[in-house]
């Protein structure tokens, strides 16, 4: 790394000018228009299709390759079709009731489907030829990598730990994003207890760099150009920002979600699988209190992510943020210094000028 510039193999590949990535977030913040204006700024977008049907997926990449040229991602959830017992469900629902009559809502009812069938996104990907899939949750098997390689596609998995990259190393991932323990929304761990995956971002990318060989994506906890800076430092090839995108104007969240990430702190995030069924980090509200305290009751994940859906969609509408999923990474208050409202080209921008300065200082350090 230069004062003037970065060269990395994966800037190189994606011909980056800004070594950022706009991270996947699902609840409708990756919207085609954050996507396309982040690629367009020089980084490289990502939408987020794990909760998408196929035909959802294939409109809003129709969408982004009508606003731009240049490379981007779809990631998706690698899960199992999920078909949970009646008692699971009914106990979660039972938990959920006091919640939805607060607004109303009918009683709630077992569903048909709980997510949409992985498999079948996963074809939609490999028929799109997307420049990039890149997957959490779990490992994909390798003949998957294969389809995806045979079709053009470059291959990113998540880690939290590095027994994880380096699964995914074997499975024949082309990179791996570290995701830190700072990093808002869901875990994305798949070996052993999330607990014991609580690795923070600066001390997980150097261990993964080492241990796969593999370009590492820093994310978790990174809101400006000095994380990025350090992010390089250690090894990254490009820093993932995923909560400094959540405010921007083209992210489809609702504006009290907004607000809520703006006011937030430090120690504002906790981790729960209370609202989803799945360990994730957000801000803490009535809705991540009261259902922790049913915590028995919750359905895996994602059951309950469909069982509390309706209620949380409700509460946006409403404009009430006490009732939804606030994800959220513990690095949020840091991005109250730039104004409310940004847009996403301008905040690579601006990412862009914070990184190259923070760079400059550490270079005049070594003089």
């Amino acid at each position: 790394m230069s004062e003037t510039g970065f060269a990395t193999p994966f800037a190189a590949r994606f011909e980056l000018r800004v070594p950022v990535v706009q991270a996947p977030m699902v609840g409708g913040a990756t919207s085609p228009a954050m996507v396309a204006a982040v690629s367009n700024a020089g980084g490289f977008g990502f939408l987020a299709a794990a909760a998408l049907s196929p035909e959802k997926i294939a409109s809003d990449v129709a969408a982004i390759r009508a606003l731009t040229d240049r490379p981007f991602g779809v990631n998706l959830f690698v899960l199992e079709a999920a078909a949970p017992d009646n008692t699971t469900v009914r106990r979660a629902l039972a938990a959920i009731e006091p919640l939805r009559a607060e607004f109303d809502l009918p009683p709630g009812q077992p569903l048909e489907r709980y997510a949409p069938d992985f498999r079948v996104q996963l074809d939609t990907l490999i028929e799109l030829r997307v420049p990039v899939a890149s997957f959490t949750f779990g490992l994909l098997a390798a003949h998957d990598v294969a389809r995806l390689h045979a079709n053009g596609i470059y291959v990113i998995g998540t880690a939290t730990h590095v027994a994880e990259g380096v699964a995914w190393r074997d499975a024949g991932a082309d990179a791996i994003v570290a995701q830190g323990a700072e990093a808002g929304g869901h875990r994305g761990t798949f070996i052993g207890a999330f607990e014991d995956a609580l690795v923070g971002t600066m001390t997980l990318v150097p261990q993964l760099v080492d241990a796969t060989g593999l370009p590492v994506l820093a994310a978790g906890g990174i809101m400006d150009g000095r994380g990025i800076a350090a992010a390089l430092a250690l090894g990254a090839q490009a820093a993932a920002l995923g909560t400094a995108f959540l405010t921007c104007h083209e992210s489809g969240i609702p504006q009290i979600y907004k607000s809520r990430v703006r006011a937030s702190s430090d120690t504002s995030t906790s981790v729960t699988r209370a609202i989803t069924g799945r360990h994730a980090r957000g801000i803490r509200n009535p809705l991540m209190l009261r259902l922790t305290e049913t915590l028995d009751h919750v359905a895996p994940y994602p059951v309950q992510n469909a069982l509390t859906q309706e209620l949380r969609q409700t509460a946006g509408r409403a404009g009430n943020g006490d009732y939804l999923s606030l994800w959220s990474g513990q690095g949020a208050a840091l991005g109250r210094q730039r104004a409310e409202g940004l847009g996403a080209a301008e905040l690579v921008a601006r990412l862009d000028a914070e990184w190259r300065a923070a760079a400059s200082r550490i270079a005049a350090l070594q003089r």
